[in-house]
């Protein structure tokens, strides 16, 4: 029996778990706000066209209307302006789209401080107990803020100073898209950078590392607690938009069911 086979019979056996990482889309969906004078993306809509009526008796469709970077969604290289010659969204290599995920949980931290940062030595802490992270890799961090999802306020969770909410340092992000082979980094929040990464140097540094290096991210995932610390293997399926800069995305994970 080839390994596909052996993977259709798994999942059949229901040895082998499905699990489903994206945020449902719909015009209450999150999405990142920005600040004046910059320009934001609309929100997610449906213009119904026909419903079993005069436009169209047998049938039911709609016209999307969406910005790119909304919902659970991937960033390309070719979004951030260290990344302008790189790939845009349907230029990302299918292989690097699925990959072996890690799971690193940092939700006891992000509970005591909205403003939490990844550093270096967290990551090297978690591969000192569970290995490198290996190539190709999805590295995927559960602050559990996926909690939020559905609560624009909360998940946004925005004051007089801004937004807050986990990310990165500086060294973290260029740790992350300079010293590790991985294809990219998920998050539960509404981007790659935390809340108030606007005010580090470089401002945004997960942008700016990753997609200046050929590495992507992938926002507003859910369910990462029902995913192992390794051994899972992550599926990100964007739209292959042309000169897109990113996509709404399905993201799955297939788990050992035991």
């Amino acid at each position: 029996m080839g390994v596909i086979s052996q993977l259709t019979r798994a999942m059949t056996d229901q040895q082998v778990r499905l699990v489903d990482l994206t945020n449902k889309l719909s015009a209450a969906t999150p999405t990142l706000e920005l600040p004046e004078p910059f320009s934001n993306l609309i929100d997610f809509s449906l213009e119904e066209v026909s419903a079993y009526n005069d436009p169209g008796p047998f049938w039911k469709h709609h016209n999307i209307h969406t910005g790119e970077h909304i919902g659970t969604h991937i960033d390309a290289p070719v979004h951030w302006a260290t990344g302008r010659e790189g790939k845009d969204v349907s230029q990302i290599e299918p292989a690097r789209l699925i990959g072996p995920a890690v799971v690193l949980d940092f939700t006891a931290q992000a509970e005591k401080d909205a403003d939490f940062l990844v550093d270096v030595s967290h990551i090297q802490e978690w591969e000192a107990e569970h290995g490198a992270i290996p190539d190709n890799a999805w590295v995927l961090f559960r602050t559990g803020w996926d909690r939020f999802a559905q609560d624009r306020e909360a998940f946004l969770n925005k004051d007089e100073n801004g937004p807050h909410s986990p990310g990165f340092t500086v060294e973290c992000a260029r740790w992350l898209g300079e010293e590790r082979a991985i294809s990219g980094v998920g998050v539960e929040t509404v981007g790659i950078d935390a809340g108030a990464a606007g005010g580090l140097d470089p401002a945004f540094p997960m942008h700016y590392y990753l997609l200046g290096n050929d590495k992507y991210g992938i926002t507003s995932l859910q369910n990462l607690g029902e995913l192992p610390p390794t051994g899972a293997l992550l599926v990100v399926a964007p739209l292959p938009i042309e000169g897109g800069t990113g996509s709404p995305s399905r993201v799955y994970a297939l788990v050992d069911a035991e």
